[in-house]
């Protein structure tokens, strides 16, 4: 009987080990604090003083701000991840970002706005990538996928919050309580231990570490870099378009209930947690990621379809179809997993820190798009070309790139 408890306890003791619980809630705060200057934008901004026309234009410029933190601190983390160790990065980040929304708190003017959203995006964009490659490589390979799952399901309800938070309290404060989650968490990550895969490679002085631009010098290398961006493309669809342009959608679908894209956001996040757990739950039933995300990903493109022609009647029904959409796209976790297994140890923390930050920056991309589809199709069409790009650049790299369930982690890049 023993015997067989013993299992059992060795995969909670795994799941439930303190590196696993401080990145989920590391991700958390990252989730917390990414998406609190979109729900507090407009009142932000008017408290400041800016018109309503000021307050549209500044705030997309601030936005635009905190993503160019996010894509240029992706690459920075991610080359001290494989160069210092993953926990410096666990450290520096939280910091960064934990400093920088205290000081968003205390404001006064929209260019010091913009220069703390920058330093902020900076600081977020290091969080996932060095929190899932740790997890990957002290964890079982046999328990990654649930392990990373756990991560991220957990970490996303951060968005959750994030929307409570600002209803409950003004703006300012929830800047504040964003800054104090972090350092709560820089403190309890005193504990936490380096991953040994990388501790042997750092002794190894005779490798390349952090080399962002190796990811460009090998055709093979490239390939597999750009398949674990393009599998990631739909998600920030979703998020990027369908959700936060969720009113443009229901005035075009002639809701009467005028739509909150902020409670859009949260409907979306909150499957998207529910996904994130049951899709590392379904990898590890199949034995494939590939499997796993395809699954993913095919219900997402239906359900884009259902949102965009489905005949919604109600605002109801637009949020139901937000949380579906957040429920499809939960192949997140899976995605950035896949993004640390494919690249060797010397790598691994600069390719998936950066992967998920170059989709979320592909954001921007869509979002161009979408406006210039606008001028000659309808909102619906223009969100649907935008999404059939999107689509069919995933599915062709989730079919083509290597699997990689049993996949040793302990390899490097040559």
């Amino acid at each position: 009987m023993n015997a067989n408890l013993q299992p059992a306890r060795s995969t909670a003791s795994h799941l439930f080990s303190i590196p696993v619980i401080v990145a989920a809630l590391g991700y958390f705060v990252d989730i917390y604090d990414l998406l609190l200057f979109g729900i507090v934008r407009i009142p932000s901004l008017v408290s400041l003083g800016l018109s309503e026309e000021a307050v549209s234009s500044v705030g997309a410029s601030i936005l635009n701000w905190q993503m160019t933190g996010l894509l240029l601190g992706g690459i920075l983390w991610g080359v001290l991840g494989d160069k210092k160790g993953r926990l410096s990065v666990l450290f520096g980040s939280i910091l960064t970002y934990s400093l920088a929304n205290i000081a968003c708190g205390f404001v006064q003017d929209a260019e010091t706005y913009k220069i703390l959203r920058f330093i902020a995006g900076v600081g977020l964009a290091g969080e996932l990538g060095a929190g899932i490659t740790l997890v990957s490589e002290i964890l079982p390979k046999e328990l990654r996928a649930i392990g990373t799952s756990l991560v991220a399901g957990i970490g996303l309800l951060g968005a959750v919050v994030a929307y409570f938070t600002v209803e409950f309290f003004d703006w300012r404060n929830a800047y504040f309580i964003g800054g104090g989650l972090g350092i709560a968490l820089l403190l309890m990550r005193i504990g936490v231990f380096e991953s040994g895969i990388f501790a042997q490679v750092k002794e190894q002085k005779h490798v390349q570490k952090g080399n962002f631009f190796a990811l460009f010098t090998n055709k093979d290398r490239l390939i597999r870099y750009l398949k674990c961006i393009g599998m990631g493309l739909p998600t920030w669809f979703v998020i990027g378009i369908l959700a936060t342009f969720s009113n443009e959608f229901g005035k075009a679908l002639g809701l009467e209930e005028a739509i909150k894209p902020g409670l859009a956001i949260m409907w979306c996040y909150v499957g998207l947690s529910a996904g994130d757990l049951s899709s590392g739950l379904i990898s590890h039933a199949l034995k494939s990621r590939k499997k796993a995300v395809f699954i993913f990903m095919l219900f997402t493109f239906i359900v884009s379809v259902i949102y965009l022609y489905g005949g919604i009647s109600t605002a109801k029904q637009l949020y139901l179809s937000a949380g579906f959409l957040g429920l499809g796209i939960g192949y997140w976790a899976m995605f950035v997993t896949i993004g640390a297994e494919q690249f060797g140890t010397n790598l691994r923390a600069t390719a998936a820190t950066t992967i998920p930050n170059m989709v979320r920056g592909a954001a921007s991309v869509m979002i161009i798009l979408f406006a210039y589809f606008k001028e000659s199709f309808s909102v619906a069409n223009s969100g649907a070309l935008v999404g059939l790009i999107c689509f069919v650049i995933g599915f062709y790299s989730i079919l083509t790139i290597q699997e990689t369930h049993d996949r040793d982690m302990d390899f490097l890049e040559e």
